[in-house]
């Protein structure tokens, strides 16, 4: 997504790109043709009932969280359970300062809210993957804002924070 080298599938691993289109923050600004980077691991169960959702935190990505948290026999334990790692907008996967276009490229990047990127969030896992219920959703630092977000915005999908 990005056309910065540091921020490329060689250094930070492979992802997928969900498209959010125009983009409504918190603030009132529309975020033109909005991306969300993310990355799955493991399988989705038939029952839709096994996904964890871990939003980055502050310049984390889905492969340093990959690398750190998610394996057999771990806690994230890619046998188990589907495991989400969604990049933070603004995180140099997702839309950024670093990749979008004028006005919002660089220091004209609109301030994006936890609440935003939770939001956004919620577009990747019931659009995308059509998820009713997320049997965890966990963070750490900017990550754990997102997780209490989601906890305190979707209480009925999310089943335990951590």
């Amino acid at each position: 997504m990005s056309d910065r080298s540091y921020y490329s599938r060689e250094i930070h691993g492979s992802y997928e790109i969900f498209e959010l289109g125009d983009f409504d923050l918190e603030s009132g600004y529309r975020l033109r043709g909005a991306k969300l980077a993310y990355r799955t691991i493991g399988t989705l169960s038939p029952a839709k009932d096994n996904a964890i959702l871990f939003p980055t935190w502050y310049s984390g990505t889905s492969g340093i969280i990959e690398q750190a948290y998610v394996g057999c026999g771990r806690a994230l334990n890619p046998e188990k359970y589907f495991i989400i790692i969604a990049n933070q907008i603004g995180n140099g996967l997702s839309t950024s300062p670093s990749n979008s276009v004028p006005p919002a490229r660089g220091p004209g990047f609109p301030v994006v809210t936890i609440a935003d990127d939770v939001v956004a969030q919620h577009k990747l896992v019931t659009e995308q993957f059509g998820l009713s219920k997320l049997e965890l959703v966990l963070g750490g630092s900017m990550g754990a804002q997102q997780t209490y977000e989601w906890a305190v915005r979707y209480p009925d999908i999310v089943r335990r924070a951590a």
